[in-house]
């Protein structure tokens, strides 16, 4: 995840590139600022605030869902700071059973101008022989913030799209990325905002089939504070659908030029200038492999959750440089204009893309696993396309693991009638049966009425498999977390969910193949969420909020302790029970 971005090589009109793509930069902030006001948002000193309220989450009855593996960020040598080829990272993926992925280049000029419309040539032939989908994205810098993952449905305007959205919004492209002050701050979550919206104008006008973003190693630098998070989702909850709950980069620990401070997903750093001051110094580390933000129960994702607002967790590899591999960066061509370049990253501006990596033969240094062979995304289509993919992660029908602990998950939640028929007879329950057998999975809704009872099944089936460590993984336990629903928060820069805690935990110690755990939420009478994660037990303990929030949970690592192959974690995304 090294990403200093240099200035170009040459000068660089991006007006003008944007007028030959056929965009203006002033139209396309009058469309952004059009498709804020019709979603009820505006800039209350700098920070988003919904004023039409949280659009609800999708219910009735769930389709038959493929679960697909996907992973939607991931570099090639398009990047300045990556270096293999795509068919190289398709040829991992494909070794690890992905069936989807997304090329997530980082924004700069010369990818805009150079190297995008080239990599999208050799895309379209990787796309013609292989048996997967892979999409073209894009890693925006946010204004004033970290990284994002962009991701467009391929479509006859996908790339100008792309290359249009990174002239105009990015954070670096622009001189939006570092705020001198408060004011300044609250200019660049304006432009964010901005951004996430005009995307969401263009899939509203035809120009793109669908589109979706997600917040990237948020607690990496600390410089994604609440508000923005909360303003970036307000913007358009259809586009900015949710964050990495786990980082790339899980083997910096293990890596050839580790040190003995170096943790899971680069997450070595400490409070700078920009830096939200509201974060503890604990959460700039990871827990278990995860972000503090999603690995801390009760934390800033259950804020969220508590407010009603769906927002969902991913995992990826951030592939730039595998752990230990035996590929070192090509050689550029000799002469110029190479021999008077100062640096790397001119060098690479040329083109927009490195020289072809070269095989070494011996290990060198690098922190990332390849695509599926640690961090895996499952996301629930109802079919098999880029459009499913997309509609599968907005909807939340998503689950991520570590190390393959699971071979697979399936969550069903409904509302029973209470005692012992559980609504199941003949229309006898008097209004209190189980709507005709309906029920949610991940990222649903369901409705029940005051006083029923609330079951969840969780079925899970163990990995009978030897994973890239050579180790078949056991899952010691799976916890059942639950908060209360109350409402939009009247501080955007709240960071706790009081009521949420972890109510059930399972001791999976020794079950193999496929089962079933279920908890009964009884006489429920209020609206609430549940969300779901486990572990191989190898390394728990109290939570950061105390044992009476989370008893069992991920821990930090000291030096020494940062195998990302003995502290394996799954989460799962929450389902919102309605009380009426």
């Amino acid at each position: 995840m090294c990403d200093q971005l240099s200035s170009p090589v040459a000068p660089f009109d991006a007006d003008a590139e944007l007028r030959s793509l056929g965009f203006s930069r002033r139209e396309m902030l009058r469309t952004a600022a059009i498709a804020l006001a019709a979603g009820g948002l505006t800039a209350v000193g700098g920070v988003g605030t919904a004023l039409a309220g949280v659009p609800a989450a999708r219910s009735g009855a769930e389709p038959q869902l493929k679960w697909l593996v996907g992973d939607h960020h991931i570099h090639t040598q398009f990047s300045h700071d990556a270096k293999y080829r795509m068919a190289q990272q398709l040829d991992a993926a494909q070794r690890f059973g992905v069936d989807w992925l997304a090329f997530t280049e980082h924004s700069n000029f010369a990818h805009a101008d150079r190297g995008l419309p080239t990599a999208r040539r050799l895309l379209d032939q990787e796309r013609g022989s292989r048996n997967m989908l892979i999409f073209q994205g894009l890693e925006w810098y946010i204004p004033g913030a970290e990284h994002a993952t962009v991701l467009i449905t391929p479509g006859p305007r996908d790339t100008e799209v792309i290359r249009a959205f990174e002239l105009a919004f990015d954070g670096k492209l622009n001189g939006w990325d570092k705020p001198a002050d408060a004011a300044q701050a609250a200019e660049f979550t304006r432009r964010a905002t901005e951004a996430i919206a005009w995307l969401g104008a263009q899939k509203r006008a035809g120009k793109v089939g669908d589109a979706v973003m997600l917040a990237n190693h948020p607690m990496r630098l600390g410089i994604d504070s609440p508000h923005e998070i909360r303003a970036w989702r307000d913007a358009n909850p259809d586009i900015f659908i949710g964050m990495e709950g786990a980082p790339g980069a899980q083997g910096s620990a293990i890596s050839r030029n580790a040190g003995p401070g170096d943790q899971r997903g680069e997450y070595i750093n400490s409070p700078r200038p920009d830096s939200w001051s509201g974060y503890p110094v604990d959460a700039y580390r990871p827990y278990g492999g995860f972000d503090w933000i999603t690995a801390t129960v009760g934390g800033l994702w259950d804020a969220m959750l508590a407010e009603g607002k769906p927002f969902f967790i991913t995992s990826n590899s951030d592939n730039h440089l595998t752990v230990k591999d035996t590929w070192r960066i090509g050689d550029y061509p000799a002469g110029e204009p190479y021999a008077s370049l100062p640096n790397e990253f001119d060098r690479w501006a040329v083109r927009g893309m490195r020289p072809d990596p070269i095989d070494t033969g011996l290990p060198q240094g690098g922190s990332d696993f390849w695509p599926g062979e640690f961090s895996r995304l499952h996301t629930g289509v109802a079919e098999r396309s880029y459009a499913g993919v997309l509609e599968a992660m907005r909807r939340g029908r998503m689950w991520v693991d570590h190390g393959h602990l699971l071979n697979g998950l399936d969550v069903r939640v409904r509302a029973t009638m209470p005692g012992k028929g559980k609504g199941r007879g003949n229309g006898n329950g008097n209004g209190w049966g189980n709507q005709a057998g309906s029920s949610a999975t991940l990222g649903g809704r369901l409705t029940a009425k005051r006083g029923q009872d609330v079951e969840v099944s969780i079925t899970i089936t163990t990995t009978d498999y030897v994973n890239a460590a050579g180790i078949i993984p056991h899952l010691a336990h799976v916890d059942v977390i639950s908060g209360p629903v109350t409402g939009p928060a009247s501080d955007p820069d709240v960071i706790r969910a009081p009521g949420t805690r972890v109510v059930r935990q399972f001791d999976t110690t020794g079950r193999r193949g496929t089962f079933t755990v279920t908890h009964v939420f009884r006489g429920v009478d209020r609206p609430f969420y549940v969300r779901f994660r486990g572990s191989d037990g190898n390394r728990n303990g109290t939570g950061f909020h105390g044992s009476a929030v989370d008893p069992a949970g991920p821990l930090r690592h000291g030096a020494g302790e940062g195998d990302p192959w003995l502290d394996t974690w799954f989460y799962a995304n929450p389902i919102f029970i309605d009380v009426r």
